[in-house]
């Protein structure tokens, strides 16, 4: 395959044998969606080349991960801050979180040939990232594709940690928002100090870690484009790429800027996370004198010591409650108690007080409860779904569990529904029938399709709630 590079009609030089057949025009500053991996594999991957795109030049490429095969989704995120970093974009549109790891990895691993052999690529440039579950296949890539020199992880911790290779170090950032889950386990982790990490036997994961206001949503891209520079100076330090001096201060200027605006916003745990950011990553860059002396200021004042106690006070009553969680949970699956059900109802209750609480540090561990309660539930569905034989009774708990922590997750009543209707339990399936409506649930068409549920649709209750709700039942009501 010849590719094109279409503005200036720029021609690669370099070609796949087994894709000589077709000719791939693309444009330099415009995202190419389905460039295919090869003839033989219905594998395609969407891409992006810079304005400036030279085949002269070996580029960094930054490869996104898209965990439903939206790769030109991705791609379009990340495009601006690669046209102005000067970055390759690609990223697959076939991996998906229903596949394996190593299917997923084999997907990739294909696209990284493929894009290795069609343009100049810098290897000692070459990085992943994503966001949440695409943020944690993109951390363990580096340990079974080599070379990749590091991770932007958004919306997710270090997955798999055994799996990593301390032989085959990468620089991994992290971005996070306050009232995600996951942010506390990389706080902790970032704030291993090489003592504690020697005394206690770990690695340090966690390079750098860029904190926002927010939850599990992606970032605003400020936060990927510094993510993208961490990864541009870090190359600089090592010598894989020239040092640009106005590049450097530019970026510098900029972030102490940023660091004054959050002292002037009387918010110093921020301006004292992006002090440690810029200390580190524009180490032996800069001189380093000035930030060393903002930051011991901003560490000495009273409001940055209230709100370090703060946050560190209800990361630890977090810790505990989380705990408890894991505990009942547990407990609840294997003893398949129902009376328990009542007191997850309660724990709700009181997230929902935490997340109303005028202190904000309250509040973001009421939304990281939030976060975790439900991914535990999700994790222990999936794992059950797994067994075999399955367990049918702990897997229903679980849905129960779940229209408690997320009640206006429609799927899991209409799980419980058609589940029960399986058994003829008719009165725990019009429970749970009018728990989803009352919830808003409103496809009358999806119901009536509903599976096992044919001889529950006949009853006399099932057509009173739905006429209570729609208005109309499709069968009368009989009057005895």
């Amino acid at each position: 395959m010849k590719i094109k590079i279409l503005l200036l009609l720029v021609i690669v030089g370099t070609h796949l044998p087994a894709l000589q057949a077709q000719d791939i025009a693309i444009r330099k500053g415009i995202v190419r969606d389905s460039v295919p991996v090869n003839d033989s594999i219905p594998e395609t991957f969407a891409i992006y080349l810079p304005t400036n795109f030279e085949p002269s030049v070996k580029w960094p490429v930054l490869f996104a991960m898209d965990m439903e095969g939206k790769g030109k989704q991705i791609v379009h995120m990340f495009r601006e801050i690669a046209e102005k970093e000067g970055y390759i974009l690609a990223a697959s549109n076939n991996i998906h979180d229903s596949l394996s790891i190593v299917q997923n990895t084999l997907v990739v691993s294909r696209m990284l040939n493929t894009v290795y052999t069609l343009f100049p690529i810098h290897k000692q440039r070459t990085y992943t990232a994503g966001h949440g579950v695409g943020a944690q296949f993109a951390s363990i890539l580096p340990s079974v594709i080599r070379p990749i020199e590091g991770v932007i992880s958004s919306g997710s911790d270090v997955p798999f940690k055994e799996l990593i290779d301390p032989k085959n170090p990468f620089e991994f950032v992290g971005i996070v928002g306050r009232s995600d889950y996951h942010f506390n386990n990389l706080v902790e982790d970032s704030d291993l100090t090489t003592i504690t990490r020697r005394a206690l036997g770990k690695s340090k994961f966690v390079d750098y870690l860029l904190v926002f206001e927010g939850g599990e949503e992606w970032p605003d891209k400020s936060y990927l484009q510094r993510a993208v520079e961490i990864l541009t100076l870090r190359s600089m330090s090592k010598g894989n790429v020239e040092l640009d001096t106005a590049y450097v201060r530019s970026i510098y200027n900029r972030n102490f800027a940023t660091l004054n605006n959050h002292v002037l916003e009387n918010d110093y745990l921020a301006a004292a996370f992006l002090a440690d950011e810029m200390i580190s990553k524009f180490k032996g860059l800069v001189d380093l004198e000035e930030l060393k002396k903002r930051r011991k200021v901003i560490t000495r004042e009273k409001v940055y010591s209230v709100q370090l106690r703060k946050q560190k006070r209800y990361m630890q009553k977090e810790y505990f409650i989380r705990g408890e969680y894991d505990y009942n949970l547990n407990d609840d699956v294997l003893t398949l108690n129902y009376n328990n059900l009542g007191w997850w109802n309660f724990q709700m209750d009181e997230i929902r007080k935490f997340i109303k609480s005028s202190d904000p540090f309250e509040k973001e561990m009421g939304y990281r409860l939030l976060g975790f309660v439900n991914a535990l539930v999700e994790d222990n569905i999936a794992l059950e779904k797994a067994q075999d034989p399955l367990n049918e009774e702990a897997l229903s708990y679980l849905w129960m569990v779940k229209t408690i922590t997320a009640p206006k997750e429609f799927k899991n009543y209409l799980n419980i529904i058609s589940d029960s209707s399986k058994y003829e339990d008719f009165g725990t399936a019009l429970f749970y029938l009018e728990e989803l409506l009352k919830n808003g649930y409103r496809d009358k068409a999806a119901l009536y399709a509903l599976k096992n549920t044919a001889l529950l649709r006949i009853t006399p209750e099932f057509n009173e709630i739905i006429e209570k709700y729609f208005d109309d039942a499709r069968y009368d009501i009989i009057e005895e």
